[in-house]
């Protein structure tokens, strides 16, 4: 099962068909995972580089072992102690990493667009491991993947995304990705935390955190980015955890079997207190084992054996 364009960079590449599709692959690696041998070398012969120019913790590490576990070559490039650091620029890499043929090229850039200019310059195919504010196709996959297993689908669902959204790459695909879905989606946050934009991602838009999770389905709560944000968007933390932040009582607002998902890193305490994120109705440790899923389908899918 091919994925119809080369490389996978906005979420709104692949049809819901294709999304579809994705699913049923990920849900097969799960059962591969839940294997006492977790090895499905189908990509043997085939090489992964995974070319990271800002930390992560999930995404790089689910990535690593997705491509390990299926059995191909995996190359990880740290930027820091490459010639990046020299000055290269984003052109000169990709031409380099063209010329060691590899399969299929993984990247976290902190510039929005920067794997457009990657694919531009490679046969192999990209996936987008998160770019600047702009998209993060392989988290959303996962969200929705998540979704679908409690909830059987996405037809009517009322879903609150909290949080950043100013800074959410996660955000930008979930939004796409679930209303093509069929979900009712409603943003939230702080009007200095809302893009000036928003009304064209097609979502509800409000700036009431109550309002936004009333009688919600799902509720996927966002990380404050920090380091992505100037100073003064907020007044301060605990102001914006009163606000903004989800705990056991605001949570009763929401229908008593909601989701309650994070990306991580979370921020416990200001985004979502501990009883919550450790509670049972937060599926946000089944995300990432999803993660681990999803990425293996892609690189199988992406890397030509799908089969």
């Amino acid at each position: 099962m091919p994925i119809a364009k080369k490389d996978l960079i906005h979420l709104s590449d692949l049809t819901v068909d294709e999304i579809y599709q994705i699913f049923k692959k990920a849900q097969e690696m799960k059962e591969v995972l839940a294997g006492d041998d977790k090895k499905h070398p189908i990509l043997r012969g085939k090489s992964v580089i995974n070319l990271f120019y800002e930390n992560s913790t999930r995404t790089r590490s689910s990535f690593e072992f997705a491509g390990k576990y299926l059995g191909a070559d995996v190359v990880n490039i740290n930027t820091s102690s490459s010639s990046v650091m020299k000055g290269e620029s984003l052109k000169d890499t990709a031409l380099t990493l063209d010329r060691l043929n590899p399969d299929v090229i993984v990247m976290r850039h902190g510039a929005s667009g920067a794997h457009e200019i990657l694919a531009s310059h490679v046969k192999a195919r990209v996936i987008n491991a998160g770019d600047g504010q702009h998209q993060h196709p392989t988290q959303a996959l996962l969200d929705m993947l998540t979704i679908y297993e409690h909830k059987g689908g996405f037809e009517g669902l009322k879903i609150a995304i909290v949080g950043d959204i100013l800074h959410s790459r996660v955000a930008r695909s979930d939004v796409w990705g679930l209303q093509a879905l069929g979900a009712d989606v409603t943003l939230c946050a702080p009007p200095t935390l809302m893009p000036s934009r928003a009304d064209q991602l097609g979502a509800k838009i409000t700036y009431d955190m109550d309002e936004a999770i009333k009688d919600a389905d799902v509720i996927i709560m966002l990380r404050i980015q920090l380091e992505r944000q100037k100073s003064g968007m907020f007044p301060s933390i605990r102001e914006y955890a009163t606000f903004y932040g989800l705990n056991a009582e605001r949570l009763k607002l929401a229908k008593p079997d909601c989701l309650v998902m994070h990306p991580g890193p979370i921020n416990r305490g200001v985004e979502i207190t501990p009883e919550v994120a450790d509670g049972v109705q937060a599926v946000i440790e089944e995300q990432v084992h999803n993660g681990l899923a999803i990425r293996m389908a892609l690189l199988a899918i992406m890397g030509g054996a799908a089969e």
